[in-house]
């Protein structure tokens, strides 16, 4: 058992920082407050090879890991916390799925400009009626000659004002058999983009409102049927989540660190006060043991994809040190901790909304107790008294 990075990985580790601070650092506060998606930064990155890292060579991707993968946004978001966005979506979430189930002619028409950092794909879950119980979806989809019309509606899907490409969860047919996905193209006819709502973290998203929108039937991913297939990918998508939160909370710890190693009041540096040292043992200790549970869940062989289990404990873990690494950095730093002009504030709202996106916290405690008893806890209302 060896908790330490191999020497090609510290290597590769290296390498990141280095582009990092080449490429990233100047801009990284007036990155943070920009909404858009940083195609600039994509684009380096789909040259720099940081993009696709664990897809396979004979589509484009570099044939890493998925530790590689992860490894990249903890080096990009210790020197610009947005920047680690790009590494999210071009290694995780949707773009891992449609890498992982998409045929050969869906990859041929859109894999190369996802990888080179052109385009941006968003996956859209979420309904108005369909948050956590997914599987409520209603957004539906009706074959029609060579065709499928689409119709519903989705919400808070990220990059959506922005994404060229949407991975849309949609039913085929009743129940959770009945869920698949499809690709709709921003310009498909019948779909209406809304206009961009902000997120507490700086994100923005756009409501999307399939009428009878038409695509071709080669544009679907996953049929009926596939709705397991994605959810085991969605493992994936969680550790990236993961991720970002403990690196950009790791950001927010070694600025507060810098902070009170530097910062003198009452004749003394911060760092000499015992209830801050205490603080930062504290939340060392938080990054230290979520940093473990996230390398556990990543590290499985190429042809594997993470555990449910291990996986919502290293969310669980890296959402809340991430968050408390954050939320604590920018009451230390205090007044400077607060504005607009440092990055603590801006770490704190992103790991906030970590808690919430890919499965909240509440949805991954069910995970975790099901696992320790060994059997499922139903959450909808029983039959009976929906009856009553």
């Amino acid at each position: 058992m060896d908790f330490t990075l191999s020497e090609e990985q510290h290597a590769f580790a290296d390498s990141v920082r280095r582009f990092a601070e080449q490429h990233l650092a100047a801009d990284r506060l007036a990155r943070a407050h920009n909404p858009a998606f940083p195609f600039d930064v994509a684009q380096l990155m789909g040259k720099q090879g940081l993009l696709g890292i664990a897809m396979p060579a004979a589509d484009g991707g570099q044939g890493g890991t998925l530790m590689d993968s992860i490894i990249a946004i903890e080096q990009v978001a210790a020197v610009c916390p947005r920047s680690a966005d790009v590494v999210q979506a071009g290694n995780f979430g949707p773009i891992r799925t449609f890498a992982e189930y998409a045929t050969k002619e869906q990859k041929e028409r859109f894999l190369s400009d996802l990888l080179a950092g052109r385009k941006v794909i968003s996956l859209c879950m979420t309904e108005p009626e369909a948050g956590s119980a997914l599987t409520e979806l209603r957004t539906s989809a009706r074959q029609d000659g060579d065709d499928y019309l689409i119709n519903g509606t989705k919400i808070f899907s990220t990059h959506s004002p922005n994404a060229s490409l949407f991975l849309v969860y949609v039913r085929f047919g009743p129940g959770v058999g009945g869920i698949g996905s499809v690709l709709v193209e921003r310009d498909a006819p019948g779909l209406t983009i809304g206009k961009p709502s902000a997120l507490m973290g700086g994100e923005e998203w756009s409501q999307l409102y399939f009428e009878d929108c038409r695509i071709p039937a080669k544009n679907v991913l996953l049929g009926p049927g596939g709705f397991k297939k994605q959810i085991s990918g969605f493992n994936v998508e969680r550790l990236g989540n993961s991720a970002r939160a403990l690196a950009v909370g790791r950001h927010a710890f070694e600025l507060a660190r810098e902070h009170a190693s530097t910062r003198v009041q009452f004749g003394r540096p911060l760092c000499e006060f015992q209830g801050l040292q205490w603080k930062f043992a504290e939340l060392h200790l938080k990054l230290e043991a979520a940093q473990l549970l996230l390398y556990r869940a990543a590290a499985v062989r190429d042809d594997e994809l993470p555990s449910a289990i291990d996986t919502a404990l290293a969310k669980l873990a890296c959402n809340q040190a991430g968050f408390d690494a954050a939320n604590e950095a920018m009451q230390i730093m205090g007044g400077l901790g607060y504005s607009t002009e440092a990055l603590a504030e801006y770490c704190m709202r992103r790991t906030r909304g970590w808690m919430i996106a890919g499965g909240s916290t509440e949805i991954l405690k069910n995970r975790v107790a099901e696992h320790i008893f060994d059997r499922r806890f139903g959450q909808r209302r029983p039959q009976t008294l929906a009856a009553e």
